[in-house]
Parts: structure tokens; C-alpha cells; sequence
């Protein structure tokens, strides 16, 4: 079965905008387990513009001996203000995972996967370093990355296709090539001995084909559009229909 991982990053959003402690991040995330999620992510950045450490630590030890924890983010971000960096957030906290994503500053979102050729020398040692701390650790990738193999060569556990591209060609009507994108990268990364995550602006509606086209799929990273949806249906019961279709 593929494990629905909540990213909770809207909820924080929403709380930083007005100041103060609500919508509580932790309450949140707690629905979600209680409504069937086996996840919670987050993905906290060096302007703390949603996720603060603070939180990272409050949501680990919600987590632990109940969900998996998975933390997100750019492991070659220099510590900055609070922010201590990823190394020391996975030190402190020991998530089951850690996904890493190369994102900067200047993004809104995640918007691409690694360049496995050029970035994999120095992600070897940042990847053994949080081993070191009981973490799973997944690579952000492109769907149609040309060296995906290379994930594991340089020791990562996974990889996280990135499905932005298949959710906006979904929108439009015309999927077919990006999804297969995705399958086509996930059993190539399956075939060198990777699970294989996905995750970035999937829905109810477009899910279920991304499933059909990857049964083993092992996690699927949910954030925007699930709270956006839970404004509507209620946070309880949109947890719910998407643990339902991944179940199917």
C-alpha cells in the first residue's frame, strides 16, 4: 500500500501571515494521522516563511512511534538566523526521512529535481552524514532524469519524481507523455534498487492515474492541494478519500 505523507507547509503559511500560534500546524497534523495518513512532511526553508524549526522539533516528536516523519529540503543551505540547516534539523530531531530537494531562496515551491551528474560528489557525504542519524533519505528527481541509477550509486535510499509537470498536463487534458515520464523513471529507478516517491501538486483528481501507472509506488507527498481541498470538505474527510484511492 502507498503511504500518504500530509506536508502541513500550508497550514504554517496560514498561521505566519496573521502571527500567533493558529491554525496550529501540530492539531493539523494530528487529524491527519488520526484520519489515516502514515505521514507528515514538512519542508522547512532558511527564511522560515511557513515551517520553523520550532515546529520541525513539535511535529518529530508528534510523529514518533505513531507516523513516519519526513523532513524536506536543501541539505547545501547554510545555516541562517534560527534556522540551523537540514544536517543539524536531522541530528536533532531523527526523521525517518529526509528528502532532498534542490530549491533556493527565490523559489515559491520546488520546481525541478537534481542534476544527479553534476551534484552527485557532493551529495555522497551529505547523504552517508544523514544515515548516520537513522534517516531514509530520498533524492528529488525530474520525471525522464537521464541518470536516476545514479541515486543510488551515491547512496540514497529513493527518489521523489517530481510531478508537477504530470499534474499541469493533467489540467490540460493531455497527460499521456508525462506520465509515462513518471513510470518510465520509476521503474528505471525501481530496477537499480530505489523506492520511489512521488510528490508536488497532486490531487484527488489526478492521482489515482498516477497510481494505476506506478502500483509500487511507496509514498505520495501531499500538501497544497489537500489543504486547499480540506477548506471545502474539511481537513478529516479529505485525508480520508486520498488514503482511499491510494488503497485502491
Amino acid at each position: 500500500m502507498t503511504l500518504l505523507s500530509v506536508n502541513v507547509n500550508k497550514v504554517a503559511v496560514l498561521r505566519n501571515s496573521r502571527g500567533g500560534s493558529e491554525p496550529d500546524a501540530v492539531r493539523a497534523a494530528t487529524v491527519c494521522i488520526q484520519a489515516g495518513a502514515g505521514g507528515i512532511t514538512v519542508h522547512p526553508r532558511p527564511d522560515q516563511r511557513h515551517i520553523r524549526p520550532a515546529d520541525v522539533h513539535a511535529l518529530s516528536a508528534l510523529c514518533a512511534s505513531r507516523v513516519e516523519f519526513n523532513i524536506e529540503g536543501n541539505v547545501f543551505a547554510p545555516a541562517r538566523g534560527d534556522y540551523p540547516g537540514l544536517l543539524a534539523l536531522a541530528a536533532q530531531t531523527r526523521p525517518t526521512q529526509c528528502t532532498l530537494v534542490p530549491d533556493s531562496d527565490a523559489q515559491i515551491t520546488s520546481d525541478h529535481g537534481f542534476d544527479l551528474r553534476a551534484d552527485g560528489a557532493r551529495l555522497r557525504p551529505l547523504i552517508a552524514a544523514l544515515k548516520q542519524h537513522g534517516c531514509r533519505v530520498s533524492l528529488f528527481v525530474d520525471a525522464g532524469c537521464e541518470d536516476v541509477e545514479r541515486a543510488a550509486e551515491i547512496g540514497a535510499d529513493r527518489v521523489e519524481i517530481y510531478t508537477g509537470p504530470y499534474a499541469e498536463a493533467f489540467a490540460r487534458g493531455d497527460h499521456t507523455r508525462e506520465l509515462d515520464a513518471c513510470a518510465s523513471t520509476a521503474e528505471r529507478a525501481r530496477s537499480a534498487g530505489l523506492g520511489v516517491n512521488a510528490g508536488h501538486d497532486l490531487s484527488q483528481a489526478n492521482l489515482a492515474a498516477l497510481k494505476s501507472a506506478i502500483p509500487y509506488l511507496t509514498e505520495a507527498s501531499i500538501g497544497h492541494a489537500l489543504i486547499g481541498e480540506a477548506l471545502y470538505a474539511g481537513l478529516r474527510a479529505t485525508v480520508e478519500a486520498y488514503v482511499a484511492i491510494l488503497a485502491e
